[in-house]
């Protein structure tokens, strides 16, 4: 499968993640969070993260649709997989051991996905054409 195919995969599931979350949080929360899914507040958050995921997925699917540069579009994806998997994992015995791990697969699978077909897909620009401080965050020389 070629790098582009692959993020059009990514993106699109990304966003089947996120609006599932957004219209169906009871349903898909339980999955990472266990039975606290279920509170009004819990919903809250998993239909802001769900929110999240969608526009992140068709932000990758729109740039590679117009040929456009989609590597800020996947180290954003990388980013908020990261902290997904952070936050999995330092929630311990609060959510259930089977979720954690298969979670915390899903996420760590998914920012090293996000993080080469960056790479692979678009070249960094060069030193002298970036002009915030915050490209540097990204690695770029």
């Amino acid at each position: 499968m070629q790098a582009r195919d692959l993020a059009l995969s990514h993106a699109r599931s990304r966003m089947a993640l996120g609006a599932a979350l957004v219209v169906a949080p009871r349903l898909a929360g339980p999955t990472w969070i266990g039975a606290d899914a279920d509170r009004p507040a819990v919903k809250v958050l998993a239909r802001a993260l769900g929110v999240r995921d969608f526009a992140l997925g068709l932000g990758i699917a729109v740039a590679l649709d117009r040929g456009a540069p989609v590597r800020g579009w996947l180290e954003g994806a990388a980013l908020s997989d990261g902290v997904d998997l952070a936050a999995t994992l330092l929630a311990g015995d609060a959510i259930p051991q089977r979720s954690r791990w298969s979670i915390a697969a899903i996420a760590g699978g998914s920012l090293v996905l996000c993080g080469a077909l960056a790479r692979a897909l678009d070249d960094p620009p060069a030193q002298h054409e970036m002009r915030v401080p915050e490209a540097h965050l990204t690695g770029h020389p």
